[in-house]
């Protein structure tokens, strides 16, 4: 292995990004399983760190920028300093919906609807940077990952305000969609690496490559896929449990923007103690665990 050639390949800001992200899925984790008792505002906190080193970088850009005006001469220099701008706009309306989501979880004051406005606004800004983007040839990830999933979005905002009653499992079907075709790409690169393994005209380095990219894909869309499909399982077992009851818990559906997620899954669990355990019942005021049983096995069937 190059060691050299690794760290010469080495992307800081992804870095930065996927750490935060995998640090917020594990506090998210223990939150809502009970473990740890902090404020969302501090579970938070590594998306904070992530959108503040995006503040700080845009502000340093700009700082230059202004200060040399020889740079706006330069035609590359003047895309490279459009797309931060994008790239800021877009963090920053982001960011409006993370303090909307810690503020409603905490407070829970008002709609989910006005929670997700700024996804709505964030998705068309991200289509029109999508084609700006091809026009320029610039790489495009976030900006994708958001106007691909407009529908989504409305969806989720929906459901949760119980303007629509759904099943989760159609509630979710855009991100069902786009899941298949992230499959249809992991399948792609693995045909691809099988063919270039067994050809002998292909250098090694293509080889390597290829097989880079099919290990990398798995590694995103495989663990994507495990957490989807497990939080809507759980979201249908849990309606149908309870079925007579008003209250929803609406937090497990928010992390869908991780790469990895860890999923915690006891080995022989004990039906009463995870009613019991759950915390919808435990924010549900004068709720007792045989009134609860009882209401549900009404509605199991024989």
């Amino acid at each position: 292995m190059n060691l050299r050639g690794l760290f010469q390949d080495f992307n800081p800001s992804k870095f930065l990004i996927y750490a935060c992200l995998l640090l917020f899925s594990v506090l998210l984790a223990l939150r809502l399983d009970g473990i740890i008792q902090w404020s969302y505002w501090a579970v938070f906190a590594p998306i904070w760190l992530w959108k503040l080193m995006v503040i700080v970088g845009a502000s340093v850009g700009t700082g230059v920028w202004a200060r040399n005006p020889q740079y706006r001469a330069e035609g590359e220099t003047c895309v490279e300093f459009k797309a931060m701008l994008i790239a800021v706009g877009i963090h920053l309306l982001l960011l409006m919906f993370e303090v909307l989501v810690c503020d409603r979880i905490e407070r829970g004051s008002h709609f989910w609807l006005l929670v997700f406005m700024p996804l709505f606004f964030v998705s068309p800004v991200s289509v029109a940077a999508c084609v700006w983007g091809f026009r320029h040839d610039r790489s495009l990830e976030l900006e994708i990952l958001c106007s691909v999933n407009i529908l989504q979005f409305i969806f989720i905002a929906l459901r949760l305000d119980k303007i629509i009653h759904w099943p989760w499992l159609v509630v979710c079907v855009p991100l069902w969609i786009l899941m298949s075709f992230l499959c249809l790409v992991v399948l792609y690169y693995i045909v691809w690496s099988v063919l270039f393994l067994r050809s002998m005209d292909v250098i090694a380095e293509q080889r390597r490559t290829h097989i880079t990219m099919a290990l990398s894909w798995m590694t995103i869309v495989v663990p994507l896929l495990t957490f989807e499909g497990g939080l809507v399982s759980a979201k249908i077992s849990v309606s149908f449990c309870l079925k007579s009851s008003h209250f929803y818990e609406n937090m497990e559906i928010f992390p869908m923007i991780s790469i990895t997620k860890i999923m915690k899954k006891p080995k022989r669990p004990q039906f009463r103690s995870l009613l019991k355990s759950h915390p919808c019942f435990e924010r549900r005021p004068g709720w007792s665990l045989p009134r609860a049983l009882g209401s549900m096995c009404s509605h199991l069937p024989n």
